[in-house]
């Protein structure tokens, strides 16, 4: 989740409480989106729910890492969003007060779970997650086996290094290169400073036994983040300088055509990667397996899995708009349209009435679980002030990929850029 300084949130809730909520009686709902793969499939949901109830339903979809300041502006309209996302507990502390309890609501009582929830210091239902979501490496498995490998033999770092050396260096019989380019635009530098950036993360939070936000984080593990990061520039056709304006679309485009056998992307993909409209994947081409990085014992290692969608529903809108904004979250989990919305673009979701997701990432995620292997947490949640701290991080790895910085810099801006957030995020500079 995208969130701003904490310094920021309390201001712009002091401007808000100036400029009023909503404009006039009439209840409305305007929903300010966080997944931008996901907006057509809900601006269509919008138009049906408006045309079946009069209510009209505004969707905007923020840009890749801008949520948190397009969150912030448009708070402070006239006609702020009447449902917005947190991502984790630490953006539902820095809304403190714009949460609206969902106890006993409508929407509550449609879930067959609670560990898709968060909730306020006085124990209120503040947020429902709406998906549950893994990463990894998304695999073509046809293209691994034609390369003459097997999922059977990638077990740990080692053995990915070796194969994906391998294809990369006979790329040009194959027709196909190892990795998808690792694009350090805005629309996919998110990839390598939050999801891959969690390697390292985890793991020293795992040693240390953290479970809340550190002020300050060590070097310890770097070397992980190191290993993948080479391993992607150094076996992909896009390298270098070339990352700045390499893009999500070109990374999705490479590995949905077969241009490559590897891809670091997570359960989201699966839509895209199989609509007959655009790649037309076969789903039993398809699988997903850790990014295994060299860790001691990763072996035993699963996906990356956990949630960063939390619905959360604006509670200084009228009242009105706020019993709009859950009926329509309601009629979502609920109606045909919509569940198989939430299913298509989302999977797992955790509603009584959800439909059984396709999705073979999902799959894999359980796969491993029976498999006795331990899912990776989603440790970069913690992160403070993350647009901010994840754009040093980049500009640190966009220096060093093209030959310009070295890789003490990108610990520099890991380390230091963390403890400077940090004091940001919690007014203490």
């Amino acid at each position: 989740m995208r969130k701003r300084i904490l310094c920021t949130a309390v201001s712009a809730a002091l401007l808000f409480s100036l400029t009023g909520c909503a404009a006039g009686d009439k209840p409305y709902v305007y929903y300010l989106n966080f997944k931008p793969e996901a907006d057509a499939a809900w601006q269509q949901l919008a138009k049906e729910y408006t045309a079946l109830t009069g209510v009209p339903v505004k969707i905007v979809t923020a840009a890749s890492n801008s949520y948190s300041d397009t969150l912030a502006a448009q708070m402070n309209k006239t006609s702020p969003p009447t449902l917005f996302i947190c991502g984790s507990e630490q953006d539902l502390e820095s809304w403190d007060g714009y949460a609206y309890d969902l106890t006993g609501s409508k929407l509550a009582a449609q879930l067959d779970t609670d560990q898709y929830c968060l909730y306020g210091r006085d124990g209120a239902l503040s947020a429902i997650g709406f998906c549950y979501e893994v990463y990894g490496l998304i695999v073509n498995i046809p293209l691994l086996e034609r390369a003459g490998h097997s999922l059977d033999e990638i077990r740990s770092f080692a053995s990915l290094k070796a194969a994906a050396e391998d294809i990369h260096a006979r790329r040009d019989a194959l027709g196909y290169d190892a990795f998808t380019s690792s694009g350090l635009d805005s629309s996919s530098s998110w990839r390598f400073s939050g999801h891959l950036a969690n390697l390292p993360l985890y793991y020293q939070f795992q040693e240390n036994g953290t479970i809340r936000q550190p002020a300050e984080i060590s070097r310890s593990g770097l070397e992980l983040y190191k290993n993948v990061w080479d391993l992607y520039i150094q076996n992909s056709t896009v390298t270098g300088g070339e990352l700045a304006a390499a893009t999500g679309n070109m990374a999705e485009e490479e590995f949905g055509s077969g241009k490559a056998v590897f891809y670091q992307n997570g359960s989201w993909e699966y839509a895209a990667l199989t609509d007959p409209a655009r790649f037309a994947m076969k789903p039993e081409d398809l699988t997903m397996i850790p990014i295994y990085c060299g860790a001691e014992g990763e072996e035993n290692a699963g996906l990356c899995c956990g949630t960063q969608n939390y619905w959360t529903v604006n509670a200084k809108a009228t009242q009105e708009s706020i019993d709009a904004t859950i009926d329509f979250l309601t009629w979502v989990v609920t109606a045909e349209d919509g569940k198989r919305m939430l299913e298509e673009q989302f999977g797992e979701t955790p509603f009584k009435d959800s439909y059984q997701t396709q999705n073979v990432f999902f799959q894999a995620a359980n796969d491993y679980r029976e498999a006795g292997k331990k899912h990776l947490s989603w440790s970069f949640l913690m992160t403070p002030n993350p647009d901010v701290w994840r754009s040093g991080v980049t500009s640190a790895l966009l220096e060093y990929s093209a030959g310009r910085g070295s890789w003490d810099a990108v610990e520099t801006a890991f380390v230091s850029g963390w403890a400077y957030q940090y004091k940001l995020e919690h007014c203490i500079l």
